[in-house]
């Protein structure tokens, strides 16, 4: 089986490597153009181009593929084309180019969580359950049929960059049992119920912004989907002030007298720091400072920056 694989990220390199290992005849690798990254904006690979390049596979990039790729495409004549995080919109002539169509990976279990950040998103909104979704793909976003899936369960403090990794680790092997699926000629499509899609944004740097009327079980979710990027926030004395860890108090560890005060209101014990919000409290655990390192509450406090009675917020 003749395989085009189509990726950008970490998440994809995982699985190139996955389909690579088990034997599978990668032919080429299409990926996004060579970026600037860093603050010396030097241009460096992405991690599937890498990747490929270590095992030199041919790589294709290009601006538009639907305008620039297709001749190319068509010349490789694959039997199959793979795409996991790839980043650009494949047209139908495409889609129509290999034998056995083009299949994707995603990181839920539509059709929830359809979108770019299903990671993220699932974390947000306090999901127990997530997993890795092989599809046809379709012309409209994580709409196609369902080949197989892969179920986890969320860890009850895992981030969004831990869940990352091991969603990784599972597209790998989803994508590895999809190709023997269609290999022996037993693959089954089966069509996605539209009736309970959900599709989320992309997320952007101002999602990452506490509001402090919302729940600490919202804060706290907010925080494990938008850790590492964009991570949550606030404002202290006019400065970013990042939340890296916190957690949720129980109303038995709360400090008392935390009832009267206002939402994003500090209280300072000892080397150990509270927030209120618009329903209970969160400890802060680890915390960074527009232009200081990201440290532990305790090390941060010793410091004399956070006082009971401050405000967090603009």
């Amino acid at each position: 089986m003749r395989i085009l694989f189509m990726g950008t990220p970490d998440f994809a390199q995982q699985a190139l490597s996955a389909i690579i290992e088990s034997g599978y005849n990668v032919i080429g690798v299409v990926t996004q153009p060579d970026r600037k990254r860093g603050r010396g904006e030097e241009i460096s690979f992405c991690p599937v181009k890498a990747y490929a390049v270590e095992k030199n596979i041919p790589v294709y990039q290009y601006e538009k593929i639907r305008i620039e790729g297709v001749d190319d495409i068509k010349r490789m004549n694959p039997d199959i084309i793979v795409t996991c995080a790839y980043g650009q919109i494949i047209s139908q002539e495409i889609l129509d180019i290999p034998k056995y169509g083009v299949i994707n990976i995603h990181a839920s279990l539509l059709p929830k969580y359809r979108g770019s950040s299903p990671i993220q998103w699932c974390l947000v909104n306090g999901e127990k359950k997530t997993g890795i979704t092989i599809m046809r793909t379709a012309l409209a976003v994580d709409s196609g049929d369902i080949l197989l899936q892969k179920e986890i369960e969320i860890l009850a403090d895992e981030n969004a960059g831990q869940l990352f990794d091991r969603l990784a680790i599972l597209g790998g092997q989803a994508v590895v049992k999809a190709l023997e699926i269609i290999s022996s000629g037993k693959a089954v499509y089966v069509p996605q119920d539209e009736t309970s899609a959900t599709h989320y944004p992309m997320i952007s740097k101002e999602d990452g912004i506490i509001n402090w009327e919302n729940s600490a079980e919202s804060i706290y979710n907010r925080m494990r989907g938008f850790t590492p990027w964009p991570s949550v926030y606030t404002f202290l004395d006019g400065k970013i002030f990042k939340i890296s860890k916190c957690r949720i108090c129980t109303a038995e560890d709360a400090p008392e007298g935390m009832g009267i005060y206002l939402s994003g209101q500090i209280y300072v014990d000892k080397n150990r720091a509270f927030v209120k919000t618009g329903d209970g409290v969160i400890e802060l655990c680890e915390v960074q400072l527009e232009g200081k390192k990201s440290m532990q509450i305790s090390a941060f406090l010793a410091g004399g920056k956070l006082k009971s009675g401050a405000i967090l917020g603009k």
